[in-house]
């Protein structure tokens, strides 16, 4: 029978933070008259083990400093040119045609530049109904139109008026005739970003702070001790440390018009652009599930095979799409059937089966592990949908880019943090008192304040080679 986990009990969700020090926090019984003291553990327990989600920039990305409040950067576009909305005027067998381009939305393509075709190139024109090949010998800039002449003696194969695509793959020019007529000019594509400011705060006041709790608390970075408003700090700053990651991920510019920009005033909140955002609007998104057998697989190495053909992908998974990527690698074994080959890889009978796999190789190399940001009911592990995102395809290594600041190629990793700083300030992460109480004394307010501050964006590189995998 199919079984099921049971909605009830359930793990929680109530807030761990609060502003104040409540009774279901701390012990509050000081009853005189009763005559048994409490039984309590030393320590506190930790029930959700390692709350942290933050890891997934630190595995993948490198740190940068920038001076300016905006990154600007050139990616290169396509070295060849091809067209895929385009008709001819001319008729079945025709032996000329007036070709006529209408991929206004390709970046070779521009009003002010015309179509990037020219006198004496030769082109291969496709369409459902066969293929030609041609030589132009004559362009018009004005109406993006070029005129060609076919090799084949039966002339034009596709109708008048049928959509075709073109692309151009040499040349031919006759004996003793002039040299090519004018020149292309790559067309870079520039990207930009802007670095936000994130801040937090935590505040105890004085009289708080001489009180001693009775529990030893401790916190994922080593923090222990028994005075309560330790483990509020330091839970805050790793609560802070997380958001440095997961507002990277995030992050949405904020839209014209939008309540973000209309509420704080043009030069207000302008958001950034998180790795979500990058690579679900200039990347590759697959849709409806995850990817289960190997002919899905192939859909998406031929995807990557169309962009930068990197050779090394790491796929950041949530947990059921890690069991799919085992399921799927497991089933290619001939003896599997649902079942397990024992002798192989020294499955032996007196060990613990090992079921799962770090990655697998199909026309790329394909590494995986667990991003506990996708199954943190707290964070995106709770959304479901459309809002829900399985996994992210992150290419390996570096790649070079133009740095518009520097003036000068750079090699950077496909991700990385531009964070703000100069030789005065280095808003990388700041974290600084204030207050008369803890060692703080630069005011009269009765308390320690502990701020934090940074300032930073994330460049994603080349996100044409990255993949979103969502419901």
């Amino acid at each position: 029978m199919a079984g099921q986990v049971d909605a009830i009990p359930t793990f929680g969700l109530t807030p761990a933070p609060q502003q104040v020090a409540l009774g279901s926090n701390y012990i509050t019984n000081f009853d005189f008259l009763s005559q048994y003291l409490p039984d309590t553990y030393e320590k506190e327990f930790e029930r959700y083990g390692n709350r942290s989600v933050a890891s997934f920039l630190r595995m993948v990305s490198a740190e940068l400093p920038s001076e300016s409040d905006l990154i600007k950067w050139t990616e290169q576009g396509r070295l060849h040119t091809k067209y895929t909305s385009c008709t001819s005027s001319s008729l079945v067998n025709s032996d000329t045609a007036t070709i006529t381009v209408a991929d206004t939305g390709d970046p070779a393509f521009s009003a002010d530049n015309g179509i990037a075709i020219r006198v004496g190139q030769t082109v291969l024109l496709s369409g459902t109904a066969g293929v030609n090949h041609a030589v132009v010998y004559g362009v018009n800039l004005g109406s993006n139109t070029f005129d060609v002449a076919y090799y084949e003696a039966g002339g034009q194969v596709f109708a008048q008026g049928a959509t075709v695509s073109v692309f151009v793959y040499g040349s031919e020019f006759k004996k003793g005739t002039n040299g090519m007529q004018g020149s292309n000019e790559a067309v870079p594509d520039i990207f930009e970003v802007s670095p936000i400011i994130l801040k937090d705060k935590y505040a105890v006041s004085g009289s708080d702070m001489a009180q001693i709790g009775w529990v030893e608390v401790t916190t994922e970075n080593g923090a222990t001790g028994y005075l309560w408003y330790l483990k509020s700090e330091h839970e805050t700053r790793l609560r802070f440390d997380d958001y440095l990651e997961t507002s990277m991920i995030e992050a949405v510019p904020a839209e014209l018009l939008s309540g973000a920009i209309a509420a704080t005033g043009d030069v207000g909140n302008k958001g950034t652009e998180g790795v979500f955002h990058v690579v679900s609007t200039r990347g590759n998104v697959w849709s409806g599930g995850n990817p289960t057998t190997l002919a899905e697989w192939d859909l998406v190495v031929s995807r990557l095979d169309k962009q930068g053909a990197i050779e090394e992908n790491a796929i950041f998974n949530d947990r059921d799409f890690g069991f799919d990527i085992d399921d799927m690698v497991a089933s290619q074994n001939a003896n599997y059937d649902g079942g397990t080959s024992w002798g192989l890889f020294n499955n032996d009978k007196e060990m613990a089966l090992n079921l799962g796999f770090i990655g697998f190789r199909r026309g790329y190399d394909f590494y995986k592990t667990d991003w506990k940001y996708l199954n943190d009911p707290t964070m995106r592990g709770g959304l479901t949908g459309a809002a829900k995102i399985n996994g992210l395809l992150v290419p390996a290594g570096t790649t070079t880019v133009y740095d518009q600041v520097l003036g000068k190629n750079a090699k950077r990793p496909f991700l990385h943090v531009r964070y703000r700083a100069s030789a005065r300030e280095d808003r990388k992460y700041k974290t600084w008192m204030t207050g008369s109480a803890g060692g703080a004394s630069n005011s009269d307010l009765d308390a320690m304040e502990v701020n934090f501050l940074s300032e930073r964006a994330i460049c994603t590189l080349g996100a044409n080679n990255f993949f979103l995998f969502t419901d």
